[in-house]
């Protein structure tokens, strides 16, 4: 029978060698650690996690996911063992708050990394619109359409709800900005369709003083106004009006900028046919384009041309898709968007315009 009576000398162990070891096996955790800890409690707005601590951690339900969560059963399961994230330093009480959310943000910011390393292209549904553009989600992150990376048709305003092929064009976690270009993806793919040399039938979408834009399937090309013709020309008004059918040939395609040149000079029998006898260049356009295959050919083989040929082919004449600065800045998707360099959030837009956050705080 044990003797009740026995103090603390008589047992060897007092309260304060009990608190001491309590401290002695108590881990020391920091905000932005990542532990493992078994669920024991949910509650109607949190959970509260077994992390090893003298105190249960509590858990928010905004922190259990990158997405949306109504109610925490959604996320947690009782006893289920998982990592969570120390978000806050303990409170009075001695609770950490711990998070799910951000540890699915840093694996969704390395995913869209390794993503853009590998210049994939993604798929995603539009969720909102606002004035300088849409937005969409990427791997629970939420990313940013320019509007003069949107090439369709349709206003805005009806893409929430389309899913759209992307490509990247910023991934920068630190500035908190995920922006993506719709243009770019749908030239990648139409590019990977066509050929320097190939002629096309587009319709002229647009007039700039430098030159046409010239929808062809879907995505634009330059039609730039040194390459209209081998005569000059004042503007492309003179020779072009919106909404004509044209065929032109490919003379440069630019994957990287997702640009597509074109010319209609390459394709004139004589000089200034485009401007005498629009009609002939188009029957023509198709020998002529033969002819200029054979000439860019020759002359990556290394072989002579004939003096006439040779002077059709002056490099200087064709100018690559970022040649001139204006056109660098300028050009823009089928419909001719605007470039919006500073675009707003989708709540409201503020004074200074600005890229909405990858990450909603």
């Amino acid at each position: 029978m044990v003797n009740q009576n026995l103090t603390a000398t008589e047992i060897g162990f007092t309260h304060e060698d009990f608190a001491a070891l309590l401290d002695k096996y108590d881990y020391h955790f920091s905000p932005g650690d990542v532990v493992p800890g078994t669920v024991f409690s949910i509650e109607p707005r949190g959970a509260l996690i077994d992390i090893g601590a003298k105190t249960a951690a509590y858990i928010p339900i905004q922190e259990m996911s990158i997405n949306r969560v109504d109610a925490p059963e959604e996320v947690l399961q009782s006893n289920e063992t998982r990592e969570f994230f120390i978000l806050t330093d303990e409170n009075e009480d001695g609770q950490l708050t711990l998070s799910i959310r951000r540890i699915e943000y840093m694996r969704a910011w390395e995913r869209v990394r390794q993503l853009q390393a590998e210049d994939a292209t993604v798929r995603s549904g539009v969720f909102a619109t606002n004035r300088g553009g849409a937005l969409v989600r990427i791997e629970g992150l939420r990313g940013f359409i320019p509007g003069s990376h949107i090439s369709t048709r349709k206003p805005k305003e009806e893409l929430v709800g389309e899913e759209l092929p992307l490509k990247f064009l910023e991934v920068d976690e630190e500035r908190n900005r995920l922006v993506l270009s719709h243009r770019r993806a749908l030239v990648e793919r139409k590019m990977n369709r066509l050929e320097v040399g190939e002629v096309v039938i587009g319709t002229v979408r647009g007039i700039k003083p430098y030159g046409a834009f010239i929808d062809i399937g879907g995505v634009s090309g330059l039609l730039h106004i040194s390459e209209i013709s081998h005569e000059h020309i004042d503007t492309p008004h003179s020779v072009f009006n919106v909404n004509d059918e044209v065929k032109v040939m490919i003379i440069d395609l630019d994957a990287e900028r997702g640009r597509i040149s074109l010319s209609t000079k390459q394709l004139e029998p004589e000089p200034g046919d485009m401007i005498k006898n629009r009609d002939l260049v188009y029957d023509k356009a198709e020998e002529m384009a033969a002819k200029y295959r054979e000439q860019m050919l020759a002359k990556q083989q290394g072989i002579a041309l004939p003096t006439e040929d040779a002077e059709n082919l002056i490099e200087e004449d064709i100018p690559s898709a970022t040649e001139d600065a204006v056109v660098e800045e300028e050009i823009t998707a089928v419909e001719e968007i605007t470039a919006v360099e500073e675009i707003p959030a989708v709540e409201e837009i503020p004074a200074v315009e600005e890229i909405p956050a990858a990450i909603e705080e």
